[in-house]
């Protein structure tokens, strides 16, 4: 699995970063994580709006920082296990 935390590296972005990893170690999962700064990779995906997350390249989260709880179920859903 790889979790790509897209921004350029706000306050905002540092949070949602955090919120990922802690979602993560309390799943008891290790995937890839990355952050990406690059403006042109946020072309690529599509997004418009920081922070966002995308899921082995796929946009789930765009706009907003989002809590433990919704990452939890966004990688415990079956389309990503």
């Amino acid at each position: 699995m790889r979790i790509e935390v897209l921004g350029p590296g706000c306050p905002r972005c540092q949070q949602t970063l955090r919120n990922v990893k802690t979602a993560c170690a309390e799943l008891g999962i290790q995937p890839e994580i990355e952050e990406i700064h690059d403006v042109r990779q946020f072309i690529r995906y599509g997004v418009r709006i920081t922070p966002a997350v995308a899921l082995d390249g796929k946009v789930v989260i765009q706009g907003k920082i989002p809590t433990v709880d919704e990452l939890k179920r966004i990688l415990t859903s079956p389309k990503h296990t």
